[in-house]
């Protein structure tokens, strides 16, 4: 199992970024895949999930109204697209299916 993250950067408040994962190494069409994030000093954090076929969709309710979570089956990939980020976003976010994690790509915002 391999997941690779990209689209993190530097955004100021209220800004937006779009985070991807790329998967191999399992059939990605049957599982659960989900986004966390851990701030410094703090422990990770579910963010949202997406079941096999964009059925059913979590969120934080942190990130509510502001995150939207998808996956496209065809590429192997989900994404994070982070509408009106705030500091408190701040974190390395995470790419996870089961016990299977990235290496994490660092999203930063300034106020």
């Amino acid at each position: 199992v391999q997941l690779v993250e990209s689209g993190g950067g530097l955004v100021e408040s209220g800004g937006s970024l779009r985070l991807s994962c790329l998967a191999s190494g399992f059939t990605f069409s049957s599982f659960l895949m989900s986004w966390f994030r851990q701030a410094p000093g703090k422990e990770r954090e579910l963010v949202a999930s997406v079941t096999r076929s964009n059925e059913g969709i979590n969120y934080a309710d942190s990130v509510k109204g502001r995150f939207t979570i998808s996956r496209d089956n065809t590429q192997n990939t989900i994404y994070l697209q982070m509408n009106d980020l705030k500091p408190e976003d701040t974190a390395v976010y995470y790419c996870n299916r089961r016990d299977s994690w990235g290496q994490g790509t660092q999203v930063t915002v300034s106020a």
